[in-house]
């Protein structure tokens, strides 16, 4: 089922809820006080607004006192993530906000120790948790919304996720979590971590602080919906190639045709998005790529004509460029084996 622009699942506004349930909190009066009603949370596909959930997000953590929705021992009070916004921004860079963010999220949670591990070109933050535990897959995609979501207000634009790995068996639902992350999302791994390009660590924070005060008065209905778009001419054209081989790709002028525009008008369209049809077809090729990387894939030729590359050494310029790390490095990366030289940590 397609994720519409701008909503999110009852399904995860059921997760939200969940614990506030447990603990036997007022839900009933706490919706209506947001204004949803909750016989919307019965159909199993409905979808509410954004906007909805975000004020249903604020409410809950006002009414819990804990901005975590009760999902680990120590609460995250409330004003938690204002403060970590704030210190974050102080910082000069992304990786220095990063490690801020994460040291105070250490603090915060109890078995649930984010840290920041690079090895070349690829980052990821990786989750301490007690031997044989794991949280539910709505509280680590909680925690990566709002890591996430902070540092991409902060650099002023999406940061791409090349995958996630969690110790969880999978939900039910996932389709929120792909257009919210990425569709590399993987469960029932031995840790849990975010992985994405290092290179943006060294951007500089571009924000100010009378910037902060209109961010925080918006979140999260603002990091939910700012930094996705599944409706977008780019999310669109992503997706149609993604249903083809890429042997079968249209030039632009037949890309223009199919979506019934003039050429120059798909490019305008696409530089208001700030994309081009080359970096859309590298973007699907780098999602296939890491998607076959991850089951095991291991004959790097014919994953390059899989991906439409004339030869393999185009290839491995290509994933070099978009990953920092050879397919080789970067399988050695999501399969570590004994052998692994050990990562090494910023």
């Amino acid at each position: 089922m397609a994720v519409e622009k701008g909503t999110i699942s009852v399904q995860l506004v059921g997760e939200a809820l969940l614990e506030a349930r447990r603990r036997g909190l007022d839900v009933a009066a706490l919706l209506e006080r947001v204004g949803l009603p909750a016989q919307a949370l019965e159909r199993p596909y409905g979808r509410v607004p954004s906007a909805l959930y975000g004020q249903l997000w604020r409410a809950l953590a006002a009414s819990m006192d804990d901005e975590f929705f009760g999902m680990n021992a120590r609460r995250m009070k409330a004003g938690s993530f204002a403060f970590m916004a704030a210190i974050a921004l102080r910082e000069p860079t992304l990786g220095a906000a990063l490690e801020r963010v994460l040291a105070f999220c250490g603090l915060v949670f109890d078995g649930l120790s984010p840290r920041l591990v690079q090895q070349g070109s690829l980052a990821e933050i990786a989750l301490d948790e007690p031997d044989g535990q794991h949280s539910r897959a709505f509280a680590y995609f909680t925690l990566w919304l709002m890591v996430h979501g902070l540092l991409c207000w902060l650099a002023g634009r999406r940061l791409p996720i090349l995958g996630i790995d969690l110790r969880c068996p999978a939900p039910g639902y996932l389709e929120d979590y792909r257009v919210m992350f990425c569709d590399n999302l993987r469960f029932e791994r031995p840790s849990s971590r975010l992985l994405f390009n290092a290179d943006c660590l060294a951007q500089p924070v571009r924000r100010s602080e009378r910037e902060l005060k209109r961010f925080l008065a918006g979140a999260p209905a603002n990091i939910l919906v700012r930094y996705r778009d599944p409706q977008s001419l780019g999310a669109r054209i992503r997706a149609y190639l993604r249903s083809l081989s890429a042997a079968r790709w249209p030039d632009f002028e037949a890309l223009s045709s199919h979506f019934y525009m003039a050429p120059s008008t798909l490019r305008r369209k696409l530089a208001q998005e700030g994309q081009s049809y080359q970096g859309l077809k590298d973007q699907v090729r780098r999602e296939l790529a890491i998607t076959r990387l991850d089951a095991g894939e291991g004959d790097f030729v014919e994953l390059a004509g899989v991906l439409g590359f004339a030869d393999i050494s185009a290839f491995y310029k290509a994933f070099k460029k978009w990953t920092g790390s050879t397919p080789g490095q970067y399988r050695a990366l999501i399969h570590p084996t004994p052998d692994c030289p050990k990562r090494s940590e910023r």
